[in-house]
């Protein structure tokens, strides 16, 4: 787990808090906001997150665990059936839910159906307002009347997960809707994520970045340590991201799995441009957030339809 400096111990309040929206409503932001470190990707493609991310907050009086969840949205496949069916399951399992809508868009019938299961729940619910960075103060107005429309919320809180504006009122009206309990996790620790599964995702947000259309939603990464000398190629694509030739460093092997052949050409680019770019990204930043050298090496397979098959999805750990 990787940790941070610590906090002060004692006596506090602690439990757990989930963010639920419509895909790119900015949950994935807020969370790394409010940990004040990155412990989800990001990107501007829909249905980024995928599984239920756990994200610490550790403050000297309070403890919250933080959830964010898969956009809720209208499944076209059995990998948006379960997405959404994970993100519905956490609501009844938290002690605070955090819906999030957008200050620069209009509310619309998917936030209207995700409040009125988010309104079945008995939880504490807090109503947040996103991107108030990108609205003027008369549409963050007009759109924080409209949101009472969507139910009983015990809070209304307007704020730019982007920018940090409106971030610390958000903090205080979770904690103070937090029960008394223990310390879940020590402190320092900002997410329960093994270091493979923050490899595999930021590697995964890095080829969104370059992506075409067709692509975002038919990429999924896994990841897995490897030992000094385990070869393992079986004849695929294999890139080393190497970090100057040293050693004694984390070393990562990364599979990336595409659903048609053509699509395995775009994601190794011309020359093996894209896949290269993509992975020397991810190994700096992953460098830069775990405090060691990585050596990752990547490779690109084809495995048909697996966002639709049951076995697949299984497997891969959706």
């Amino acid at each position: 787990m990787r940790r941070e400096p610590s906090a002060d111990d004692g006596a506090f309040r602690s439990g757990f808090v989930t963010l639920v929206g419509r895909p790119n409503v900015g949950k994935s932001t807020l969370l790394n906001q409010l940990v004040g470190s990155k412990v989800a990707i990001v990107s501007d493609k829909p249905q980024t997150t995928r599984t239920t991310i756990r994200g610490v907050r550790t403050n000297p009086g309070s403890q919250m665990v933080l959830l964010d969840t898969p956009g809720i949205h209208k499944p076209r496949t059995l990998l948006g059936e379960r997405t959404n069916q994970r993100a519905v399951a956490t609501l009844a399992e938290v002690d605070v839910v955090c819906l999030l809508v957008e200050a620069n868009a209009a509310i619309g019938s998917g936030d209207r159906y995700i409040a009125e299961v988010v309104y079945q729940v008995a939880t504490p619910k807090v109503l947040v307002l996103n991107k108030v960075d990108r609205a003027s103060s008369a549409a963050i107005a007009e759109h924080l009347v409209a949101a009472q429309e969507l139910g009983e919320f015990d809070a209304f809180v307007p704020l730019s997960a982007r920018t940090g504006e409106g971030v610390t009122a958000l903090v205080d009206e979770l904690e103070a809707r937090l029960p008394e309990g223990p310390r879940y996790y020590p402190s320092g620790v900002v997410t329960d994520q093994p270091e493979t599964t923050l490899a595999a995702e930021i590697l995964r947000e890095k080829l969104l970045a370059v992506a075409r259309e067709e692509l975002p939603h038919s990429i999924t990464v896994t990841a897995e340590e490897i030992d000094e000398g385990d070869d393992d190629s079986g004849g695929d694509e294999v890139v080393a991201h190497d970090h100057d030739g040293v050693r004694d460093l984390l070393r990562i092997r990364a599979v990336i799995r595409v659903e048609r052949e053509s699509q395995k050409g775009m994601v190794i680019g011309r020359g093996g441009r894209v896949l290269k770019d993509a992975g020397t990204a991810a190994r700096r930043e992953l460098e830069a957030l775990l405090g060691v050298r990585v050596y990752l090496e990547t490779r690109v397979k084809v495995e048909r339809d697996w966002q639709r098959r049951a076995h697949a999805l299984d497997r891969l750990g959706y």
